[in-house]
């Protein structure tokens, strides 16, 4: 198709280059319509009975200590591939027309469905602390779900989640923890894809941006596992054509390849798939958020709704400090006394920034790596006798605007991963407000 024929032209897409050793073909089949009617799982569209038992290329589960193993007591010991995810979206959403292809599925591979919590029981059961409202609006998919950042901002405006993907096993586990779903695996498989349900009204994703940042090698659509995922994305787009998507990137993005993969980007989501397509780089710390966290935002509306102006939400005269949020009685970790004298003694530019409860400035941006302390520009809280440390997890929720009551399951040097990669939820909040009111008031 032309979305697949446009990509390739791309300097960087050699042949060489057109296949993702991790999952699919990255080639022009990939991108036919026929990706959801795949021969080895014809029913999952039509919705009749004739459904394959297990999806297709099946993993071997391990029962691993993952939080989401608790969902084994419902599978009485049926192991096939994606489960977790089908077990936790069909609970999350039973008694939807959504729910239906995974409730085939699970049946036909001998769960009783009859016999499963209700959304509400398994949630109080759980102690999922952010559920779907009962009263929805509109319904969206969280692709690149990371923690859910996406998802927390969507809910809180009355959206309803269809379907959740992420492939690192420790973000689903956090995932898990929030919102009592497990998100499906590899959004690159066809056989993933095909899930999807076949109607949705809004695409979030915050596609991986290590191959267009200004930290990484930039090397776009050459990366082989994660500068080709924006091709997954417009097949989506391309196949289930909902009314709107709001994606997010690194502003590296804009000068990648001397502005060509932007442009690329821009005529694929326009000329290609038919949508009207609006750009703009905010800065979370004009949204009262407390840390400079600048992102490339893409809002796209259906070309046939004919919604040609898109206004981005202005800065709020509210600034918010980092000093409000931080924990004074904290005592670590700490870091090392050698670094400390470094940071401490030397010069500001270009060393790290040292923060304390008077300091009414937004901090700098978090980044997945920070917890390994290789870049100079981290941020560390002084701290009394403990001298410099690193942010708390109630601080690093702060400052990507996550309440406090947002779970965190695993390792700290997995929340600072997963923090560092997260969207800001208020920031998504305020763009997917101006979506939303656009689209009801066309009555779409």
């Amino acid at each position: 198709m032309g979305v697949r024929r446009s990509l390739r032209e791309l300097p960087e897409f050699s042949k060489e280059n057109s296949q993702d050793k991790n999952s699919s073909k990255i080639s022009g089949r990939a991108f036919r319509g026929s990706v959801r009617c795949a021969t080895s799982i014809p029913s999952l569209r039509s919705g009749t009975t004739n459904v394959a038992t297990t999806i297709p290329n099946a993993e071997k589960k391990s029962r691993n200590k993952a939080n989401y193993t608790k969902l084994n007591q419902y599978l009485n010991e049926k192991d096939f591939d994606e489960n977790y995810a089908l077990l936790s979206h069909y609970i999350q959403l039973q008694g939807t027309a959504e729910a239906e292809n995974y409730k085939s599925i699970l049946l036909q591979n001998g769960i009783d469905v009859s016999s499963l919590p209700t959304q509400k029981d398994f949630n109080k059961q759980n102690d999922i602390p952010f559920p779907c409202k009962d009263k929805t609006k509109f319904t969206f998919i969280d692709l690149f779900a990371g923690i859910g950042g996406f998802r927390l901002a969507m809910q809180d405006i009355g959206g309803k989640c269809v379907f959740s993907s992420e492939w690192d096993d420790a973000a689903k586990q956090t995932y898990f923890e929030n919102y009592g779903e497990v998100p499906f695996g590899d959004i690159t498989k066809p056989e993933t894809k095909a899930l999807i349900p076949e109607e949705f009204d809004v695409l979030c994703a915050g596609f991986p941006c290590q191959p267009f940042s200004s930290i990484g090698k930039r090397e776009g659509f050459e990366h082989k596992t994660q500068g080709t995922l924006f091709f997954h994305i417009a097949d989506i787009l391309n196949e289930n054509k909902p009314k709107a998507f709001l994606l997010e990137n690194v502003p590296g993005l804009l000068t990648h390849n001397k502005g060509k993969t932007f442009e690329t980007i821009i005529d694929v989501l326009k000329n290609e798939l038919h949508y009207t397509v609006f750009t703009k780089v905010l800065n979370s710390a004009d949204y009262e958020v407390p840390q400079i966290r600048k992102r490339l935002y893409f809002v796209g509306f259906r070309e046939d709704l004919k919604i040609s102006d898109f206004n981005f939400p202005i800065s709020s005269d509210k600034k918010v400090g980092i000093g409000t949020f931080l924990e004074t009685s904290a005592t670590g970790p700490s870091i090392s006394k050698h670094l400390q004298e470094s940071y401490i003694f030397k010069k500001d530019d270009g060393h790290p920034e040292i923060i304390d409860e008077h300091s009414n400035f937004p901090v700098k941006t978090l980044c997945a790596s920070y917890h390994k302390i290789q870049r100079i520009t981290g941020t560390f809280v002084r701290g009394g006798e403990t001298g410099l440390r690193l942010l708390t997890v109630n601080e690093c929720k702060a400052i990507q605007g996550f309440p406090k009551s947002f779970k965190i399951p695993v390792s700290r040097t997995q929340m600072y991963h997963q923090f560092g990669n997260s969207v800001a939820v208020p920031t998504i909040r305020v763009i997917s407000e101006k979506i939303v009111k656009i689209l009801s008031a066309r009555k779409v």
